[in-house]
């Protein structure tokens, strides 16, 4: 029947992709509840496959009073807000979505509700509906409750019919662990394609150099030049702009370091030369280097969580957790980060994850194809040869989950409590 044309999932794709339209862009990031996951929608109904992949990644994420059926962050189209401009961070969006019921009927008041409840940890919300369903009441409550409402039209356009005001909000661990994917640190499939630290730290120096950073790179460093140059963006080494890429101020310090240590750039470029190929503990091989390594990697603020919650964990009695282990502690301190970081974005493995409310599936952990490599592969690697972690990181496809350790290199044992805080921080911005 017509008035069934638009169920509720069918609605939220169209709305994602009319606020996100290039989720691969800077500074955009967004999820779907985990309930859309599901290959059923109420009594049944089927969510086509095309639906379901234009809704991943999936995740449980709290903001404000509830679980938004999308939360993202990312910069929507002039005609979506009521303001002329933002500040340098994106905002925070969330949306609730309501669709055509199997008696054909749209809640879109609720949706309204639902939506400002969430203005507590975002600062815009919309509900998202057909658009023939949206009455003067309900955009009259819209309003007044500062929500915007997006009409979705059969054929999928999406139009504003009320625009939200861009508010405040204070930071909740999820809404900010969503906000930090969005950024150039965020960890991705292209975030860390190196498993070594020297390769990033080479960036800066070679931008620094005066001869030409691709060719510096290749004859000195590595050849991947432009995994090298993502993974120092990642690590904030860099900051890739349109037209050029500066040095942020932590790779100005890494070329300090080099021209300290070293006199000029070409003479640190020809030092990293030298470790080409070594399968040593970097901080071993080249102690100077890795404690420069350990700095950058502690001023990155996902490596800073793990080696906080595994030093909570030893304090805790649980010296070397597997990374089952690992993963079921960081869902109950952090649940929306430790989905990010350590499962993979597809449709596929946050569905064998998490159940439709967003519970972890522990036995799903112990495949190792669920793991998103660039946290399991290479950030582990580059926590090894900094001297944080115990052990290297491995492929997904080599992983075995169960045996796999995170356990700190120089865990801090203390007496007593004085001295030491009693929870974790992160600052993700």
């Amino acid at each position: 029947m017509a008035t069934a044309s638009l169920p509720e999932p069918t609605v939220l794709a169209h709305a994602k992709e009319r606020l996100f339209d290039d989720p691969d862009g800077a500074d955009t990031y967004a999820v779907c509840d985990t309930q859309f996951a599901a290959e059923e929608w109420l009594s049944g109904r089927p969510i086509p496959e095309a639906v379901r992949e234009r809704l991943a990644p999936f995740n449980h994420v709290r903001v404000g009073s509830g679980y938004p059926d999308l939360v993202g962050a990312g910069v929507p189209d002039a005609d979506l807000l009521a303001v002329e401009r933002l500040d340098d961070r994106p905002p925070l969006v969330v949306v609730e979505a309501k669709g055509h019921t199997d008696g054909g009927t749209v809640d879109v008041e609720r949706g309204i509700v639902q939506a400002h409840d969430r203005l507590g940890g975002a600062n815009a919300a919309y509900v998202a509906a057909p658009a023939a369903s949206v009455s003067p009441s309900a955009r009259t409550l819209a309003s007044e409750l500062n929500v915007g409402v997006l009409g979705v039209a059969a054929d999928g356009r999406v139009e504003p019919i009320e625009r939200p005001r861009v508010v405040g909000h204070r930071t909740d661990d999820d809404a900010a662990a969503i906000r930090f994917q969005a950024s150039a640190q965020g960890v991705t499939d292209d975030s860390f394609g190196l498993n070594h630290p020297k390769n990033y730290l080479g960036y800066p120096i070679a931008l620094a150099d005066a001869g030409d950073t691709q060719a510096a790179m290749e004859s000195h460093v590595v050849g991947a030049v432009d995994d090298a140059r993502r993974g120092a963006a990642a690590l904030g080494l860099i900051d890739e702009r349109p037209h050029r890429t500066d040095l942020a101020p932590l790779g100005e310090e890494v070329v300090r370091f080099a021209l300290s240590r070293h006199g000029s750039t070409g003479a640190a470029l020809e030092a990293l030369e030298a470790f080409r190929r070594s399968r040593a503990r970097f901080c071993e091989l080249a102690p100077e280097w890795g404690l420069l390594a350990r700095r950058v990697l502690w001023a990155y603020p996902a490596a800073r969580l793990l080696v906080t919650e595994l030093q909570t964990m030893f304090d805790d009695g649980i010296e070397s957790p597997s990374l089952v282990e690992f993963v079921e502690w960081l869902f109950v301190q952090h649940p929306t980060f430790a989905v990010e970081l350590f499962v993979r974005g597809t449709g596929d493995a946050r569905g064998r994850v998490l159940d439709g409310s967003g519970e972890l599936r522990t036995d799903a952990l112990e495949g190792g194809d669920v793991y998103h490599a660039p946290t399991v592969f290479q950030l582990k690697a580059m926590l090894y040869h900094a001297g944080l972690v115990t052990e290297r990181g491995a492929e997904p496809s080599r992983l075995d989950p169960t045996t796999d350790r995170w356990a700190l290199r120089e865990p801090v044992s203390v007496g007593n409590d004085r001295g030491r805080g009693t929870g974790t921080s992160t600052d993700w911005s």
